[in-house]
């Protein structure tokens, strides 16, 4: 029995959808786009897709399996595909080719049928069973195990979270960029500049936007602000005090990190390990009594955590809402969840979910993984900030993951406004900060192979000046000189 590799097996999935796609509609025009309900979302251009559609495609992938044909090697070599990319008929592929230095990518065929891939597949067709194709809005959602017990990730439905997947794409089509070949092309080009202008105009755009339906409901007194890790928290909670005032409010900015219970009370978790992420490393009762004292227009003293001691200390830091137009700004992973403010009115919260959604694909069959563009960040800012090496951070990433699948994700509906903080450039920014880290793994690591793999991926990159970048954007919290977030 073959060994269990996810990637493998969703490589494997991917080229056996693309086939049957291209069986059944031959001029469909195929994008896999983004994760989405525990499964990966796309679309079908030029072909109005049905439930009917959607048999016929997973009927032909199951005679795709069971005929068990073999998966070839095409071509591996880099080289040889650039050498030939004016005979490949996509151009989201040439233009990769012809716009990247270095990449992973490999041609391989079943049946007569050629494709593109960056990470291996099985050999035969018969080597994997388990999937689920299902029709949602205008394409098609593709789920696949992801242990190995080969049991499909639970059924979920997040049509906000597909909303602002949908906007994001609209955005790239503003932008001029879909895939990394074009980004490329437009670094390239020297047409960068105006690119990073217009995508971070589009960022104050929605933050405008959320300020402005905050400000029209005058029964809201308390806005949180959650999302996973490295989303941008601090500097969205920042730019949007700014935008509220512009809206004639007057924001009260209050950190959860100044709740903590202590680190000698944080409690356990499965693995003895102390568990920051859970809501019982918080001080709630406090909380909600600041809370409410300073909507009931009362002075409170506000903690301060030590993150060096490891204590909460009362530092003399009172604050005051201003008047009828304060209003309590939070920022924190469980500001979603109702338990954290609960003698709060849920009329008088408006929640906000942010997180890092890459709609920027490798090409049109590969997507880039909204994880990874995080898991980037995340190393970029501990080795900038924190002077942590990037094998920490890879260490500890599975644990953030567990945290976020715990207590964020779950959530994630109940937002009154979802805010998508990816930059479709920020790669090409992140890059060499991160590579300076990823390059320093050694082969005894056991994270060397996802180091391999992450800088086979950045490589793909030209890489783009940070003298572009505006001091008040997301992406300066990650690499250093943001007017909000110091370090």
């Amino acid at each position: 029995m073959l060994k269990f590799n996810a990637k493998k097996y969703s490589t494997t999935l991917k080229l056996i959808l693309l086939k049957a796609i291209k069986d059944i509609y031959p001029n469909g025009d195929i994008i896999i786009d983004n994760s989405l309900n525990n499964g990966v979302y796309g679309e079908i251009e030029n072909v109005l897709l049905t439930e009917e559609g959607i048999e016929k495609i997973s009927n032909r992938m199951k005679e795709i399996i069971d005929k068990n044909y073999p998966i070839e090697l095409v071509v591996g070599n880099n080289e040889e595909l650039k050498a030939k990319s004016e005979t490949i008929e996509r151009e989201d592929v040439r233009k990769l080719l012809d716009n990247s230095g270095w990449t992973s990518i490999m041609e391989y065929s079943i049946d007569g049928y050629h494709d593109y891939v960056y990470e291996k597949p099985y050999k035969f067709t018969g080597d994997i069973g388990v999937f689920e194709l299902t029709k949602y809005n205008e394409g098609f959602i593709i789920k696949y195990p992801l242990t190995e017990d080969l049991v499909l990730p639970p059924k979920i439905d997040t049509p906000k979270l597909a909303k602002i997947f949908s906007e994001s794409g609209k955005w790239n089509q503003i932008l001029g960029v879909d895939t990394l070949g074009s980004l490329n092309e437009k670094v390239l080009n020297k047409e960068i500049g105006e690119l990073i202008q217009v995508n971070e105009a589009l960022h104050h755009k929605d933050i405008a936007k959320i300020a402005e339906q905050i400000s029209h409901n005058k029964g809201i007194k308390l806005v949180t602000i959650a999302g996973p890790s490295s989303s941008g928290k601090t500097t969205f909670s920042m730019r949007l005090c700014i935008h509220l005032k512009a809206n004639g409010l007057k924001p009260l900015l209050v950190s959860l990190d100044n709740y903590y219970i202590g680190r000698a009370n944080v409690p356990l978790d499965e693995n003895g390990q102390k568990d920051f992420e859970t809501m019982d490393a918080l001080d709630i009762k406090l909380l909600n009594e600041n809370l409410k004292e300073l909507i009931d227009g009362k002075e409170v003293e506000i903690p301060r955590y030590n993150f060096i001691t490891g204590e909460r200390e009362a530092v003399g830091d009172l604050k005051k809402l201003a008047d009828e137009n304060g209003i309590i700004v939070i920022e924190g992973i469980h500001g979603l969840n109702e338990k954290l403010t609960q003698v709060i009115p849920r009329e008088n919260k408006f929640k906000i979910y942010i997180s890092c959604l890459t709609q920027l694909n490798i090409d049109k069959h590969n997507r880039i993984s909204t994880s990874d563009v995080r898991k980037i960040r995340r190393l970029v800012r501990d080795s900038l900030s924190r002077e942590e090496k990037g094998e920490g951070t890879l260490a500890m990433w599975a644990s953030v993951r567990r945290g976020e699948e715990r207590h964020i994700f779950p959530f994630q509906e109940e937002a009154d406004a979802l805010f998508n903080s990816n930059l479709v450039y920020e790669l090409g920014v992140l890059k060499n900060y991160a590579l300076r880290e990823l390059i320093r793994i050694k082969p005894s690591s056991p994270y060397y192979e996802e180091a391999k793999r992450l800088m086979r991926f950045l490589y793909c990159f030209v890489d783009i000046k940070i003298d572009l970048i505006p001091d008040d954007s997301i992406l300066k919290e990650f690499i250093g000189g943001s007017l909000f977030y110091k370090y």
